[in-house]
């Protein structure tokens, strides 16, 4: 616990401060990050940068009222001025019978997150490493026949640390750390350029897939959309490939966020205990999966976390709560509060699974028959309210079962209600990711391009 000393110290002479300024209730929080990145091009170093800092946050609570404020300067002058600060504008912010801090009795007793294996222990690399990592997926990528150029390999590693405290009694802390590559490629020239890329993100360093097997796979997906040209207008089956199919779930799970849905501003704001999926669907959240930078075993309220069931057969359960919008919705909170520094607490998910089905992309592929397989979203047009949905997509034309051509400047279109209901699920679904999809068919949906 010795690392995080420092940062329990701030927030109690921040709840200290917030006592003394008049506060009925308060909440402080005091995070340490620290990250590099290097950028490479055309076989040298094109940037590279380091950032590191402490910020401290202070929520207050005062009557019915609160207020937040944050800094980064961490001395005690900052401190006493920051909860002057954050009563007075307590004092005149808007009065909400919602907010508040959990119960003492609410407040979860593990907050031991060594088990989820968040924070890589070994040691940080170095610039030059990571350096070197880049250089190595660049050259993988120029290796591959048809690429003209790479627009760029990335490589970073992170670590945060983070301490929560509260005048409720609540105290812990947690450690993340976190590592990436990727690589941009491109080819052709002109108006006839396409590009692609490939990437890859772990908490730990040694789960990292190897930067040429990143590299190839950029070059691989850019060399495959050569000749990309727009497909035909009218209705057909769009295949959502599981690069960008998670984007389709995250668009319930956004409208089963209770702040939406309190504010009435969800086209799931009457669908509870109703069919959102097709019969056979789960979608669950598993907040203590190890080695996931999304995972946690309390919330930003002090709230432990647990496996829960969004939709259960195809039915939504409930919504995704903190306390404030539990409250406003009559209901318990889920343990699903998170924030920053400088920001209340909010509803927000940590990792979901989708239930997967029985074909590979590939045979859904053959059984779409005419249609379009979808890589690539660009832009987004989603009425919260009612759910009608137009985004701008690319990827490959499929006729009779098969791959043909990419495609390009199209754009796609329906009812986000009435889409999920007609969902087919792959099998191709990654492990590794924070939200586990596969790739996804809908049958009729409409396509605008030429």
């Amino acid at each position: 616990m010795t690392e995080f000393a420092r940062l329990q110290s701030l927030t109690e002479q921040l709840l200290a401060a917030a006592r003394r300024a008049g506060a009925e209730q308060a909440d402080a929080v005091a995070v340490e990050a620290a990250a590099v990145s290097v950028d490479v091009r055309g076989g040298k170093l094109e940037h590279a940068e380091r950032a590191e800092g402490v910020e401290i946050g202070l929520r207050v609570l005062l009557g019915g009222r609160q207020a937040c404020v944050s800094a980064s300067d961490e001395s005690p002058r900052t401190i006493e001025d920051m909860a002057l600060r954050a009563v007075a504008m307590a004092r005149e912010a808007p009065v909400d019978d919602t907010l508040g801090l959990a119960e003492p009795g609410e407040l979860s007793r593990d907050t031991d997150s060594a088990r989820l294996e968040l924070f890589d222990s070994a040691p940080e690399p170095l610039p030059m490493e990571l350096q070197e990592a880049a250089l190595r997926a660049e050259a993988a990528a120029l290796a591959v026949d048809g690429v003209s150029k790479i627009e760029s390999a990335s490589a970073s590693a992170s670590h945060r640390r983070m301490w929560l405290a509260a005048t409720n009694g609540f105290s812990a802390g947690l450690a993340r750390s976190g590592h990436g590559l990727s690589t941009i490629a491109i080819t052709g020239e002109g108006t006839g350029m396409e590009r692609d890329w490939a990437g890859e993100s772990r908490v730990h360093r040694a789960d990292m897939p190897a930067p040429e097997e990143i590299g190839r796979l950029a070059a691989e997906r850019t060399v495959e959309r050569r000749g990309a040209r727009k497909p035909p207008t009218g209705t057909f089956p769009i295949l959502y490939d599981e690069r960008v199919s998670s984007g389709l779930i995250g668009h319930l799970v956004s409208a089963a966020n209770g702040a939406a849905v309190a504010r009435g501003a969800s086209w799931l704001r009457d669908a509870m205990g109703e069919a959102v999926l097709p019969p056979g669907f789960d979608l669950i959240e598993l907040p203590h999966l190890p080695r996931m930078g999304a995972s946690r075993v309390f919330d930003a309220e002090g709230l432990k976390t647990a496996d829960r069931h969004l939709v259960r057969g195809g039915v939504l359960q409930g919504w995704t709560l903190d306390l404030a919008t539990g409250r406003k919705l009559g209901m318990a909170s889920t343990a699903n509060a998170m924030r920053g520094a400088g920001s209340p607490p909010s509803p927000g998910v940590t990792n979901l699974v989708l239930t997967p089905g029985e074909k590979s992309r590939d045979e859904l592929i053959r059984d779409m028959g005419r249609g379009l397989l979808v890589t690539s979203m660009i832009g987004s047009s989603i009425n919260p309210t009612t759910g009608d949905y137009s985004r701008g997509a690319s990827g490959f034309w499929v006729e009779n079962g098969e791959i043909t051509h990419a495609v390009n400047e199209c754009t796609i279109a329906g009812n986000l209600r009435e889409m999920l209901m007609r969902l087919i699920a792959a099998n191709d679904a990654r492990d590794w990711r924070g939200m586990r999809v596969p790739s996804l068919l809908v049958e009729g949906m409409t396509v605008a391009g030429e």
